[in-house]
């Protein structure tokens, strides 16, 4: 019999499976995105948190939950609309991971807190919702940074790095400097962070 927490990662992993874009991994093959970003972020969890319980791990591996199908260009442009368009998904994902938890036998608790977690409610105070930022800015750092940084004209990218920086614990800016980077990439977060 599975427990609630395998019962709930389980069905957490169907639904990002639905996703319908897909990306090339390393060794050829290729995924969902969301289940390859669920992953990513699951896999830097205790690099960043001493003691994640079940619920926080839970919430990193659903921050992102089916958030293919409310798509960005459904909001406005510009910053509003972009932090508009992230509350909303973190909302969603929330609710749907705290019901996916209900189901399987979590506390009410358990799950609201889960979906606060999600939502980023406590960013800087609350140590699990620092640990799920610290575990996004990783994996865009590690895996989207150098291809999202091609796109993005310099001087926004350069603040895109600094705010990037700012959301993250002194441990996670350890972690950062120790990810393999290009040239070009290097020298970009060398500049936002006013290194020689």
């Amino acid at each position: 019999m599975p427990t609630a927490f395998d019962q709930t990662l389980a069905a957490i992993d169907a639904l990002h499976a639905q996703d319908p874009r897909t990306i090339s991994l390393a060794d050829g093959t290729s995924m969902p995105q969301e289940l390859a970003y669920s992953q990513r972020m699951s896999g830097w969890l205790d690099s960043v948190h001493d003691e994640p319980d079940e619920v926080l791990r839970l919430a990193i591996r659903a921050q992102h939950l089916q958030r293919w199908l409310v798509p960005r260009e459904q909001y406005p442009e510009g910053r509003v609309g972009y932090l508009t368009w992230r509350r909303d998904q973190g909302i969603r994902a929330g609710d749907t991971s705290a019901q996916l938890m209900r189901d399987a036998g979590f506390s009410a608790e358990d799950a609201e807190r889960a979906a606060t977690i999600i939502s980023k409610k406590g960013l800087g105070r609350d140590a699990d919702v620092q640990a799920l930022e610290d575990c996004a800015c990783l994996v865009f750092l590690e895996n989207y940074f150098a291809d999202f940084s091609r796109k993005i004209e310099h001087d926004h990218m350069v603040r895109i790095v600094q705010m990037t920086w700012r959301k993250m614990s002194p441990r996670a800016h350890a972690l950062a400097l120790t990810l393999p980077m290009s040239d070009a990439s290097l020298a970009l977060v060398k500049e936002a962070l006013g290194a020689e």
